[in-house]
């Protein structure tokens, strides 16, 4: 399989929804972060790829029609250069909404890992370090809670996008424009189905309070060993 289109967006701008409208014409399977975490392959790629290392896009897509959301999402130029044939979406959103949302959700997931998960589950770690240098360290450059930078990066990695992909080869896309624009850039008729709308958020939360819990379960644990055996 070849890579057919490549989203530029960051994530938390409606990758997700991207994804699942993109998936519904036919573009499937859609690389997003969710086929990340569980592919062994996958955490090893990229994680070479944050290193700077040599990848082989062609072995990490070739059971992927499209690829939008990180980590996929960083290397969107090299990835337009080494499928020439692609087309690019950026997702966008407006600045502020994506800054709140990114800082609320996935943000938060890398904040509240814990670290004993990390050691006791090697491809969490890998996983982990991986979104780190990608995201974080990468495209943040390490100051992701310093909001304005943060919001100003975003809105640079837009224009940037406009400037170096032929406008022939890019659609810049909100998830409020629906199927329309989509379906024009891609020469995709349109579905009768309304524009998935995916919103993570809920979910997202929800692991990270999990998460929070997790962290405190080795003492959870100990304290109730040593209950049970001196008392």
């Amino acid at each position: 399989m070849v890579l057919k289109v490549i989203g530029a967006g960051f994530g938390r701008t409606g990758t997700n929804s991207l994804k699942v409208a993109l998936e519904q014409l036919g573009y499937a399977p859609c690389h997003h972060m969710k086929e990340v975490g569980p592919s062994l392959s996958q955490i090893r790629w990229f994680d070479a790829a944050s290193k700077g290392e040599p990848t082989d896009w062609d072995t990490v897509f070739e059971k992927f029609e499209a690829a939008v959301d990180w980590p996929a999402a960083a290397y969107y130029l090299e990835l337009s250069e080494h499928f020439p044939d692609a087309k690019v979406i950026l997702s966008v959103r407006d600045a502020e909404g994506w800054y709140k949302s990114t800082s609320e959700t996935i943000y938060q997931v890398f904040q509240a890992t814990p670290a004993w998960m990390k050691w006791l589950i090697p491809p969490v770690d890998r996983l982990m370090r991986m979104v780190q240098r990608t995201v974080w360290d990468g495209v943040f450059e390490g100051e992701f809670e310093n909001r304005d930078r943060s919001i100003e990066r975003f809105n640079a990695h837009i224009e940037t996008v406009k400037k170096v992909i032929p406008i022939d080869r890019l659609l810049v896309h909100n998830v409020a424009e629906g199927w329309e624009p989509i379906c024009n850039f891609l020469n995709k008729p349109m579905p009768q189905t309304p524009y998935p709308r995916v919103n993570e958020a809920r979910d997202i939360k929800r692991m990270i309070l999990v998460l929070k819990f997790l962290r405190w379960l080795p003492a959870l644990l100990a304290g109730s060993l040593a209950w049970y055996l001196f008392t």
